[in-house]
């Protein structure tokens, strides 16, 4: 299916390895010239020479912290009018409330809310210039149900995603689109961590704990990196336009609801 969008520009956050690699792996697919970040500049080169071998697309790296603002203006300098941004990056560590202080939550709002919004508000001015544009804020499954121990993400992405349904819709007549999508478990470094975590603490193998998590799900796995990439390049695609503001969840059934 030709989604209509080679020859765009996307920047793609955290996008060294696990989700973000799989979003930025299937917009090469589309034939989208790439802009990826990440923190470690080895990681991310082998991740965009790869991709660029495969796919034939210009991928350049930009090895910056984007949660701070000289990350930022480093990442918008590298390519300053994408046609596509996904906004991603990793989530606060768990805990109970009793854990966090006011420097935990003013970390976890500055990294899972205020940097996705800061780049959004860099990046839609041109984008509705331009009349055209795709905005993907990666989040978590979390703001639907949330994840006790997981109470930092639950509230900053949860704020994220009240910014994304007011301006989804004030720019979406510009051909601006911006859409949520809502990862459940999937095959990644940070849920393997989650997976010997449980392993120690019930005294069980590695391999026991991932099947009793995979037991858990529906659909009796977790999901891949390729399935949640191919989601977003949809949605970042020429037939996205009608999709506006939404917040799909991609967690193989896991939440359980008839309306979602």
């Amino acid at each position: 299916m030709d989604l209509g969008i080679k020859g765009r520009r996307a920047i793609v956050c955290a996008s060294s390895k696990g989700l973000g690699r799989g979003v930025a792996e299937k917009l090469a697919e589309a034939g989208v010239d790439l802009t990826l970040n990440a923190r470690t500049e080895s990681t991310l080169k082998a991740t965009a020479d790869a991709i660029a071998g495969k796919y034939g697309v210009k991928v350049q790296i930009v090895a910056e912290d984007v949660t701070t603002e000289a990350g930022r203006q480093a990442l918008l300098q590298a390519e300053p009018q994408p046609d596509i941004l996904i906004n991603n990056a990793g989530g606060p560590p768990p805990g109970v409330w009793s854990d966090w202080g006011e420097e935990e939550w003013l970390k976890a709002i500055n990294n899972n809310m205020l940097t996705p919004i800061l780049l959004m508000k860099a990046i839609l001015p041109g984008m509705i210039e331009r009349k055209w544009g795709r905005v993907v804020n990666i989040t978590s499954g979390s703001v639907k149900s949330p994840i006790a121990q997981l109470g930092l993400s639950n509230a900053a992405r949860s704020g994220l995603t009240g910014f994304v349904a007011g301006t989804s819709r004030q720019v979406a007549r510009h051909g601006v689109i911006i859409n949520n999508l809502l990862p459940g478990s999937h095959d990644t470094d940070r849920t393997k961590g989650f997976i010997e975590r449980s392993a120690k603490e019930k005294g069980i193998s590695i391999e026991e704990a991932r099947k009793e998590a995979y037991a858990d799900n529906p659909a009796g796995r977790y999901g891949t990196a390729e399935e949640f990439g191919a989601a977003a390049a949809f949605l970042c695609s020429q037939y996205s336009g009608f999709i506006v503001g939404q917040n799909l969840l991609l967690d193989g059934g896991a939440f359980n609801s008839t309306l979602g």
